[in-house]
């Protein structure tokens, strides 16, 4: 089995920037099934949500974001530790990343006290 593989990409088109990003990244075994796991993860949690709602257990509107797996992974990955994100929907992928668990995601949807803020 690999233990990591390689990318290369074409340079981005600069607009008053003298260097741009990195042109080769190399990812590790680990981190691609940690990347892949958390894809997963959030697209059940996505599917959950949106049986909830179908089953009026969230109230008021529950934009999902199922397709969008890769975004927040990738993101985060790409993350130093003094990084922070602002979202304004679409967000449950992001909060479930950025250290909330599924429960904690889906609680919070459904207006539980066990939400990660109280259900507000």
């Amino acid at each position: 089995t690999m233990q990591e593989a390689t990318f290369d990409y074409h340079p981005y088109k600069l607009h008053r920037l003298e260097t741009g990003p990195a042109t080769s990244t190399t990812l590790t075994r680990d981190d691609a099934l940690k990347i892949y796991h958390e894809m997963v993860t959030i697209r059940r949690m996505e599917t959950a949500a949106a049986n909830m709602y179908k089953e009026k257990a969230i109230r008021g509107f529950c934009h999902l974001c199922s397709g969008q797996e890769a975004i927040y992974s990738g993101m985060k990955a790409a993350m130093r530790e003094q990084d922070s994100v602002i979202t304004s929907y679409r967000a449950h992928g992001f909060t479930y990343v950025m250290g909330v668990p599924v429960l904690g995601v889906l609680a919070e949807l459904a207006g539980k006290k066990s939400g990660c803020v109280r259900g507000k």
